[in-house]
């Protein structure tokens, strides 16, 4: 794998990083080396490498807010789209926006032009190309609500555009295939009122800092929330709330968050995880479904 990496960067200006720390690149500051982490310059050296790579496993990173990479690491290269997939604009009356735009961008840029609709964007870490893939929402919204197309490479690096309603967008999942990576979406435009936007920011920024642990290492939300409950309310009736394996401990802020209070390693992480499905489902006969997501070797 890295001999063939080595002489495909010998004709691109991406960038590749070989044996790569991975606790350098997520949220929770934990985790394994990945074989190579390539920073991709633009669409057309996207095709190159996607034309070269799909024999390897790969993962599609986006700001590391959700994800979480064991610690043995990833037997498979990492890539990341560069500054060319962060561009914004007003086009034929949709948001053109690059996947690589962290969801906070999107949300500022919309508010400028009295966009409504994408205010609850700025309580979502994260990049654009994660958010669709995922269906990310929060508030009472999600990005379905407001997506119209997406542009992505397949795996042999083949172009594709597809409309928002073949995604099968539901709560926290698409029909996106993992090998799929997302370079831009389009997503439809209602011009609304600047004071109502800027309230609505507002109560989402006031609802974050007040009811989640913003400051520490931490990939948000850790587990889905099952039909008709909150995953934060089972966890903390299950008395998970504030328990610790090593450094990683469940936050006593916001139960669905796990917190990485020092050096822990990312199987402390995923260990304190199991142990709260398990106390969940014994009492409550419900299975808590993982929404960070955990790639590498098991230990």
């Amino acid at each position: 794998m890295k001999e063939k990496l080595i002489k495909l960067s010998s004709s691109l200006e991406s960038n590749f990083f070989y044996d790569y720390d991975m606790s350098k690149a997520t949220w929770f500051k934990a985790g394994g080396k990945a074989k190579a982490l390539i920073v991709v310059k633009n669409e057309k050296e996207l095709e190159i490498i996607m034309q070269s790579i799909n024999q390897f496993p790969y993962y599609i990173l986006g700001s590391g807010s959700n994800l979480l990479v064991r610690d043995i690491g990833y037997d498979g290269i990492i890539i990341k789209l560069g500054k060319s997939f962060n561009k914004i604009e007003i086009n034929e009356d949709k948001i053109f926006a690059g996947a690589s735009n962290l969801d906070v961008n999107l949300s500022s840029f919309a508010k400028k032009k009295n966009i409504k609709g994408f205010e609850f964007f700025s309580g979502i870490p994260g990049t654009i190309g994660g958010a669709i893939k995922m269906n990310a929402g929060c508030f009472g919204s999600d990005t379905s609500s407001v997506l119209n197309k997406i542009h992505y490479l397949n795996e042999q690096g083949k172009k594709n555009i597809v409309s928002a309603d073949k995604l099968n967008m539901k709560y926290r999942s698409s029909n996106i295939l993992d090998s799929s990576i997302i370079t831009k979406a389009e997503f439809n435009i209602e011009y609304g009122n600047s004071e109502e936007i800027n309230k609505k920011i507002a109560f989402v920024k006031k609802q974050r800092i007040k009811n989640q642990p913003l400051k520490e290492k931490s990939s948000g939300s850790t587990f889905k929330n099952p039909p008709n409950y909150y995953a934060a309310k089972l966890i903390e009736l299950s008395g998970c709330k504030g328990i610790k394996n090593g450094d990683a401990i469940v936050s006593e802020t916001h139960a669905n968050f796990l917190i990485n209070k020092g050096n822990a390693s990312a199987k402390e992480i995923e260990d304190l995880g199991k142990k709260i499905i398990e106390k969940v489902y014994k009492k409550f006969n419900i299975l808590l479904e993982w929404e960070i997501k955990i790639i590498g070797e098991k230990n």
